[in-house]
């Protein structure tokens, strides 16, 4: 089972497809939990994800309450990137089964998201650093968590 990106009610549509090429480029699914903060497929999301929408499994789950759902029936673990973090991603150990879970731009997650993930990781930056463009994050995290696993692409 390999590693998964999810994102948790995204507002931007041309981070989500930028994420989307990402997972597309490494044979990994793509986890959109609504409401997202556009139409799914809107002409910024699919500018971003350019011709690479066509080869990712984007899987829409209709609430977070569907994708605890799916993801407790998959027995996948919950690893949220977040500003909040105690790991960091560097330090942390991943697994083939994680689920990356990004959260909202413009909020990050509410804390019952963050009280059910297992894990919830931070890429260090300077201490006047707020955070980082979310899918710039997402990218960082997911080369590491593929370093890792040995999951990039032969």
């Amino acid at each position: 089972m390999p590693l998964a990106l999810a994102l948790y009610q995204p507002d931007i549509a041309q981070n989500a497809g930028t994420l989307a090429r990402t997972a597309a480029c490494f044979g990994l699914p793509l986890h959109i939990i609504e409401p997202a903060g556009f139409p799914v497929g809107d002409a910024g999301f699919r500018r971003a994800g350019m011709d690479y929408l066509d080869r990712v499994a984007i899987r829409r789950h209709a609430s977070f309450t569907a994708f605890e759902a799916w993801r407790r029936a998959e027995g996948r673990r919950m690893v949220l990137c977040t500003t909040r973090g105690a790991v960091p991603h560097t330090g942390f150990a991943f697994a083939d089964n994680d689920v990356l879970l990004l959260g909202r731009e413009s909020a990050g997650v509410p804390e019952e998201v963050h009280a059910l993930a297992q894990a919830r990781i931070i890429i260090p930056l300077m201490a006047d650093a707020r955070s980082l463009n979310v899918a710039i994050a997402g990218a960082i995290i997911l080369g590491e968590a593929l370093r890792q696993t040995g999951g990039f692409p032969g």
